[in-house]
């Protein structure tokens, strides 16, 4: 692609349900080593590593990629982001996307995308990415993040809840399992790009009341009126890592690709 971005992949390696979770092993390749080549290849000018780990600096360094460490008392993989923005002295215009580093599998393609979104929307500052919902048991499921579009792709709510409401069919708890067969509800797929100007104001805006009810960090760019453009992911995002059986879910994936 024609854009030049950068990708910064925060990592740390404390984790409550799956300690040391950037070096777990996954065909004998770490996790964070498998996402820094996912961002390798999506045309991005270059991938920095922020891990608050010398651990996790070490085993990357060790594989020839580019890491930085950063301080440990981020409260944000956002805040440790723009710390790696300020030692590169990125301009404001830039555009970096944060990838999870919990997410050994996504597409290339998909991070490409994100950059090319805020390059063709020249006054936004933040763009994400969603996918169709169309099973009700995820649509319920608080860990899976719902987004709210307007006619133009940007984000109007992100919420746990089962949004947006069918009333007829969803106050039957019993009519959950119904098929969604409209493309009304979207799975926020976390993924950020940024200008690095709208970057740092995130940082500098303290928590807001919808932040902390939901606990969605994303919902402090909407309280304080900025826009977020959401694209329909180009290619299917496999779920992160972040309990032992998600690790045991991916090695299998990796596995039966392989045969």
């Amino acid at each position: 692609m024609d854009e030049l971005f950068s990708v910064v992949v925060p990592a740390r390696f404390a984790s409550t349900r799956l300690p040391g979770k950037p070096l777990a092993d996954i065909a004998g390749v770490p996790m964070i080593v498998r996402v820094a080549r996912q961002a390798l290849a999506s045309g991005a000018r270059e991938v920095v590593i922020a891990t608050d780990d010398e651990r996790v600096h070490a085993v990357v360094r060790d594989h020839g990629l580019d890491v930085m460490l950063t301080r440990s008392d981020h409260q944000s993989g956002s805040d440790r982001v723009m710390e790696v923005v300020t030692a590169k002295g990125w301009a404001n215009d830039h555009i970096v996307i944060n990838v999870q580093g919990d997410e050994p599998m996504i597409p290339p393609a998909v991070i490409g995308q994100v950059a090319k979104l805020l390059a063709q929307h020249s006054n936004i500052l933040v763009a994400t990415l969603c996918e169709p919902l169309h099973d009700a048991a995820l649509l319920f499921d608080p860990n899976i993040v719902k987004v709210v579009r307007d006619c133009v792709g940007l984000a109007r709510y992100f919420s746990r809840a089962p949004i947006p409401w069918r009333r007829d069919d969803f106050s039957n708890v019993q009519r959950r399992d119904l098929a969604l067969t409209q493309k009304a509800w979207w799975r926020h797929i976390g993924i950020y790009g940024y200008r690095v100007a709208g970057l740092a104001r995130f940082c500098e805006l303290p928590p807001g009341i919808l932040e902390r009810v939901e606990s969605l960090e994303q919902l402090r760019l909407l309280e304080n009126g900025i826009e977020v453009i959401v694209g329909e992911a180009v290619a299917a995002v496999p779920a992160g890592v972040d309990t032992p059986d998600d690790l045991e879910r991916v090695r299998a994936l990796l596995a039966a690709s392989a045969r």
